[in-house]
């Protein structure tokens, strides 16, 4: 079984040290020395090539070295190739520790002393204690799941949002078109963790804006393509939004005359929030490797239908 990595050289490189060393039996390929292509039978990447379908012509498993896989067209795979998200705990960790950092920050006022000190201001600001904040995470999934169980030892209100009903402890859950109003009006700080679909595109947009309390804040840790840029600057102007932090935009890098980069109430980071180690992930990949060598279902695999 050969399986191709599509990462760049330092990952590529670690990830074949490991499969030497714990998997001899998987020969690993790095792109762009692929090979003879129809002995590939894996290809794991974050932006795959062009025409897989046309290249490998015996390509069993489209591996996502991300959380998300919307940079896949799925319609241009065929239907005997399997989608597979990565489900490296390192992901996890790395937005958990971005959301709870967000979340404090938004939390204690933090940009804003930021910027008393950059005004020579020494001014105490009234504080709200945690159990008075609300905050809400849309997208249920692990990721999701695993920011409110973080937060959740700090004392805040929470609440969540996800396209099917859930029940998780200590957290208000909505779910659906019915349950998103609801939802949005009782949320202080927003987070968006969800999967970007059709359903979901754009769903960042003035009128859900508009539903939040005004002096929300507002972080998105999900797509660039689930939010209306222009819609966030103007809620941010109109002071309908208190504050955002972005870690993703829809063009990255972006313009260096971008409007988000040098907005007095945005911090803008360069989609850090997690990354995939290899040496977190080996044993994830691995294992869903053996599951299909056995014929067996893998953990991650995504529903073309669903788009996660």
């Amino acid at each position: 079984m050969t399986l191709l990595f599509k990462v760049d050289p330092d990952r590529g490189r670690a990830w074949k040290a490991l499969f030497a060393e714990h998997a001899p039996d998987i020969e690993v390929r790095l792109w762009p020395e692929i090979g003879d292509p129809s002995q590939i039978r894996y290809l794991a990447t974050w932006q795959p090539p062009e025409d897989i379908a046309g290249h490998f012509s015996n390509l069993q498993v489209l591996f996502a070295t991300s959380a998300g896989v919307d940079q896949f067209d799925s319609n241009a795979l065929p239907p005997s190739v399997q989608i597979v998200r990565m489900l490296d705990p390192g992901i996890v960790q790395g937005i958990v520790e971005y959301a709870t950092l967000a979340v404090l920050a938004l939390h204690r006022d933090l940009p804003l002393y930021l910027d008393q000190q950059r005004q020579g201001l020494w001014q105490v600001q009234q504080n709200v204690p945690a159990a008075q904040r609300r905050v809400g995470v849309m997208g249920l999934g692990n990721l999701g799941q695993a920011v409110l169980r973080q937060l959740h030892g700090f004392g805040f209100a929470l609440r969540g949002w996800s396209r099917s009903a859930k029940q998780i402890e200590g957290v208000q859950c909505y779910a659906g078109d019915a349950g998103l109003p609801g939802f949005l009006a009782g949320c202080d700080i927003l987070i968006c963790l969800l999967p970007l679909t059709a359903h979901t595109a754009g769903i960042l947009d003035a009128r859900l804006f508009d539903a939040l309390p005004r002096g929300a804040s507002v972080v998105n840790l999900g797509r660039g393509g689930h939010l209306r840029e222009a819609d966030l600057l103007a809620a941010l102007d109109s002071g309908q939004l208190r504050r955002a932090i972005v870690d993703v935009l829809s063009c990255e890098p972006p313009a260096p005359d971008h409007p988000l980069l040098d907005h007095p109430k945005v911090w803008v980071t360069p989609h850090i929030g997690a990354v995939t180690h290899p040496a977190s992930a080996f044993q994830v990949l691995l294992d869903n490797l053996r599951r299909h060598q056995r014929g067996e279902p893998m953990q991650g695999r995504v529903s073309r239908e669903r788009g996660y």
